[in-house]
């Protein structure tokens, strides 16, 4: 399944992503950039309360204001919709009751913003209050109200795998400690708002949506699911996005309300949400409470493991099956671990729907997991570094729970940030206040089984040539400033021996491109990569076919580098690659060749329920280390510096892939300093970049990269991702650092100065405790 090895024709330092001079000089066109003319406006009406019934709902007055073209209701879809087939219980506005602060309730579009709001106004709805639940230990309550009523307990899905004799785990151990981590719920903050632009056409039927969302195969169902039109009348196109995290790997409620009204006013609709309602629309990482109970013995190896994690998940189901699941899954892959238990349960609350996050799953258990790994190892007298590395795993390889490991550099990353950090030098000889924390971590590189499975391939890609000599790439994968495009540009030129500059890459267009499943979970590199090498191959041969024929040779003499054909023997002229071209054109005309990838189905996970979850071709490996000062009098953290190294397979673009790994440490750092949701009555505390508090350049330490190449045998030139691993190792890493600094070993993220402070005031209290203990006995 390997495909063609890596030549190194480009420049292995790197190259800038193809769109990337678009970005900077300000000729991309984000969707709220769009030629709008004509486009009417549109808002949401929200509902003012957590949980109630819809007692009476009267848009009459609103839609007889001048200005007003149309307005939607719930009544105008009876549809549900959602990302997994086996989850879809949300309406795109709420039916008879509403569950969150927030909800959408009707939706208004007018000539202008002005008349809109107006609008909104006059709309009368009234409400009967129910009991709302905005903590998960209250939505278990035996007496709490159903917010589903299929759904006892308020529970959206529970959990229960064992795998390996966990009994006889913790009987072999020296040393067993369990513990409890809470993690709050976190925010992607991306810097775009969430907009699209809807525009139906009433004499043909068709819809075509512009949005920010990364999955717009996803989109597309959703909106002919919803609309109850055929799917080859809806046209879904990608503009450039400026961030996504997660946040838009869902089909939101704003999309399918934009189109409604869009329909329902034969015309177009632009709707932008404000900053607040992007919050609100949410889609983040789950508040998560985690109990994880670790045994070791004496030098370090892990015996078992048995986890709970309890998930605070929303209103609705969105991702929350995935997530519960990947957070279980996840627990193995990185380490050798001998039995494992895992109990999962994700919890409905009256709060906006939580979703995926960089690093689905994995973060908030891979916290848990290697700081108590470390509060172990000081225990025993053990160097993390050392637990570590009792517990690797050989790859090639098969976990507990049935991932495939393929390739495996954790020892190399290791090894790279103990020496770049000076470790053994420096560790436990710092100043006061100085500490230095390590931490390991991992991830997917795509969703063996997809969420939507067809039995079509997991990734297609077209390429076109032409007389021109330029060669197309047509993808669906979208590129949300991850890079794809330059990848599948990158694949292609290397695969073929071109120039970069000759291939342009078109992406994300539903009547154009091939489909993709989208941009989610790490999958485009992996998945992608493949089918365009495959692509190219294809194409390649169709070349070496007409050069053959112009040198009088057959196709097997023909070798070809740097735009140039010739005979192996080099004792004929070289053809150039635009003669070729022209050979390959002769008869048919312009060339379209189809590439594709799939996974093979002993790659996609064990036979227990939900054993699709977290199986993977390929996982990448990360180990971090943190050097951090605390001010013990003011509990403020200070991150000095942090090496990281990631084993992402062959590096195809090592200038973003240095970005991508300082781009998830960076959001790491969010999570573990300041980054929360907070909610009073049910209404976000922090709607807006200037409450939601996030690391600035001031906060952000040099981050020192290292590429450990693996090489995975089924990646494109060995390539796995790089995107995600990192992120879960900063966290841990930052509070075992703490924990060196000042001797405080903290619970809670994110670890913010009046939690460090309170933490010091409970080590005071007590040592106070202890003395006067000792007085009195």
């Amino acid at each position: 399944m390997s495909g063609p090895a890596f030549q190194g024709g480009l420049d292995r330092a790197g190259v800038p992503l193809v769109d990337g001079i678009d970005k900077v000089t300000g000729r991309a066109r984000y969707t709220a950039d769009l030629d709008h003319t004509g486009a009417l406006v549109a808002r949401i009406l929200r509902s003012p309360i957590s949980h109630g019934d819809i007692v009476r709902l009267d848009v009459s007055k609103a839609l007889a204001l001048d200005g007003v073209a149309a307005i939607v209701t719930g009544e105008d879809c009876a549809i549900t919709y959602g990302v997994l087939p086996i989850a879809m219980n949300e309406y795109p506005m709420a039916r008879d009751r509403v569950r969150y602060r927030g909800e959408p309730v009707a939706a208004v579009a007018a000539v202008d913003a002005e008349t809109a709001r107006q609008a909104l106004d006059l709309i009368e709805l009234e409400l009967r209050e129910l009991p709302a639940y905005y903590e998960s230990e209250a939505a278990r309550a035996p007496d709490a109200w159903l917010l589903h009523d299929n759904k006892p307990g308020n529970i959206e899905r529970e959990v229960h795998n064992e795998f390996g004799d966990l009994a006889a785990g913790f009987e072999a151990a020296d040393l067993i400690r369990t513990h409890t981590h809470h993690c709050a719920e976190v925010n992607h903050a991306q810097i775009e708002p969430h907009a699209c632009l809807m525009d139906y056409d009433p004499v043909t039927g068709r819809l075509t949506a512009q949005s920010v969302s990364q999955v717009g195969y996803y989109l597309h169902l959703m909106l002919a699911r919803c609309l109850e039109i055929d799917p080859s009348r809806v046209r879904v196109i990608k503009p450039f996005v400026g961030g996504g995290f997660g946040a838009r790997v869902e089909v939101l409620n704003f999309e399918v309300i934009a189109a409604l009204l869009a329909r329902k006013a034969s015309g177009r609709v632009l709707m932008r949400l404000s900053r607040e309602e992007t919050f609100i629309t949410h889609r983040a990482r789950p508040q998560t409470d985690i109990t994880l109970t670790i045994g070791t013995r004496r030098d370090g190896r892990f015996t078992a493991c048995s986890c709970e994690v309890v998930q605070r998940g929303g209103a609705y189901a969105g991702y929350g099956i995935v997530t519960i699941l990947y957070a279980g899954a996840l627990l193995q892959g990185l380490y050798d671990i001998p039995a494992v238990k895992y109990d999962g349960y994700r919890v409905y609350t009256n709060l906006p729907p939580c979703g995926a996050m960089r690093g689905h799953g994995s973060v908030d258990v891979r916290h848990a997991f290697e700081n108590l790994v470390d509060r172990m190892a000081r225990e025993l007298g053990l160097d993390p570094f050392a637990v570590r590395r009792a517990n690797l795993l050989a790859a090639p390889t098969r976990t507990l729970n049935d991932l495939m490991v393929n390739s495996y550099g954790l020892a190399e990353c290791l090894d790279k940030v103990e020496r770049a950090s000076g470790w053994h030098e420096r560790i436990g000889r710092l100043p006061p206040g100085k500490g230095l924390g390590m931490a390991c971590s991992h991830y997917v590189s795509g969703s063996a089984k997809p969420i939507h499975f067809t039995g079509e391939p997991h990734a297609v890609v077209a390429l076109r040539l032409d007389f021109d000599g330029g060669i197309t790439a047509l993808t669906g994968a979208a590129d949300i400033g991850q890079g794809s495009s330059t990848v599948v540009a990158i694949t292609v030129a290397e695969t073929l021996g071109v120039a970069l500059n000759r291939v342009r890459v078109i992406s994300g267009d539903s009547a154009i491109t091939p489909k993709d499943n989208g941009a989610y979970s790490s999958r485009i590199t992996f998945m992608v990569g493949n089918a365009a090498i495959d692509a190219a191959t294809k194409l390649k041969q169709i070349l070496i076919a007409a050069a053959a024929r112009k040198l009088e040779a057959v196709p097997e003499q023909i070798e070809c580098a740097g735009e140039s054909f010739f005979i192996g023997s080099g004792a004929q002229a070289a053809l150039g690659f635009a003669e070729v071209v022209k050979a390959a054109l002769v008869d048919e005309g312009a060339i379209t060749v189809k590439g594709i990838f799939t996974c093979p189905p002993e790659s996609q996970g064990g036979q227990h329920r939900g054993g699709a979850v977290g199986s993977t071709m390929g996982f990448s490996y990360a180990a971090q280390v943190v050097e951090v000062s605390v001010d013990d009098a003011t509990g403020l953290i200070t991150v000095d510096k942090v090496w990281a190294a990631l084993d992402c397979g062959r590096a195809i673009n090592p200038l973003a892939v240095v970005g991508q790994v300082q781009g998830a440490v960076w959001m790491g750092m969010g999570q573990a300093m300041c980054e929360e949701t907070r909610y009073l009555d049910g209404l976000p505390a922090h709607a807006s970049f200037l409450e939601y508090r996030m690391p600035t350049m001031i906060e952000s330490p040099p981050i020192e990269v290292a590429i450990v190449e693996s090489v995975d045998p089924f990646g494109p030139f060995g390539a796995k991702e790089a995107s995600e691993g990192a992120l879960a190792g900063f966290p841990p890493a930052m509070v075992n650092a703490v924990a060196n600094a000042i001797g405080i070993d903290l619970d809670d993220l994110p670890a913010t100065p009046d939690r460090v402070v309170e933490a010091l005031a409970r080590r005071r209290r007590e040592a106070k405790r202890a003395v006067a203990v000792r007085a009195a006995s």
